[in-house]
Order: C-alpha cells, then sequence, then structure tokens
C-alpha cells in the first residue's frame, strides 16, 4: 500500500471509530463521549491497527480541587477505564467499521491509552509556574 492510500486508511478508521464513539453506539458504560480518538497507527498491510484514546475528563480531574497526585491517579484510572471498554467493544467496532468504509481486510484493532493531552496540560502548567 502506498503512503497516500496509509494515511487515508487511518483517517478514515479515525473519523469511523470517533464517530461510533460520539453517537453513543458503544454501549459500553465505561466509553463515554469525552473520549477522543487522537491517532490511528495501521499496520503497512492493514491487517493490524493501533487506536490511540484520550479522554477530556482528565483534564477536567486535573483541574479540580484534588491534589495533583490524586487527580492524575483519577484521571489515568479513567483512561484505563475507557480502553478496557473500548478494547471489549473490539469486535462490534471492527465489524461497524467494515460496513462503513471500503477495504479488501479491516484490520484488527487495538487501543491504547494515550496520555499525551494531559502531559501537554502539565508542561504548560509548569511553565506557566515558572513566569509568574
Amino acid at each position: 500500500m502506498d503512503e497516500k492510500r496509509h494515511k487515508m486508511l487511518e483517517e478514515q478508521l479515525r473519523e469511523e471509530i470517533a464517530a461510533l464513539i460520539v453517537n453513543g453506539e458503544v454501549k459500553d458504560p465505561r466509553v463515554g463521549p469525552l473520549v477522543s480518538v487522537t491517532r490511528v497507527e495501521a499496520a503497512r498491510d492493514a491487517s493490524h491497527a493501533k487506536v490511540y484514546v484520550s479522554t477530556f475528563a482528565q483534564s477536567l480531574v486535573d483541574r479540580s480541587e484534588e491534589g495533583e497526585a490524586e487527580g492524575a491517579a483519577e484521571a489515568d484510572k479513567l483512561l484505563a477505564a475507557a480502553v478496557a471498554g473500548l478494547q471489549s467493544a473490539a469486535g462490534f467496532i471492527q465489524a461497524q467499521v467494515a460496513k462503513r468504509i471500503r477495504v479488501r481486510l479491516t484490520p484488527k484493532l487495538q487501543f491504547v491509552a494515550d496520555r499525551g493531552i494531559r502531559e501537554g496540560f502539565e508542561i504548560n502548567e509548569r511553565m506557566r509556574s515558572l513566569f509568574s
């Protein structure tokens, strides 16, 4: 698969999985509307794909009145629960994606926690505290 088609497949997978989550089609209670698909990395032969997810609830917990350590631990628990919920619904999600996009082989999905958003907030807060 050439580079352009590969990137297009990854983007289509990201959009379709995100739409399933936002529309509430994934019925697992651990997967809420605040779960976001940040990126998808598909194998060259399109047999597997890693789906990186994050949750906006992390930033809400981080900014709560709890201590920094408790907030980070709670955010990690929320993200881990969302990833577990998505992984348990991976077969359903894969079947829905197969119906919506036209590819010969639908990749087997593996969901991975992406802590980049929270780490970005932490770096931003540290920089802000240095200059204030």
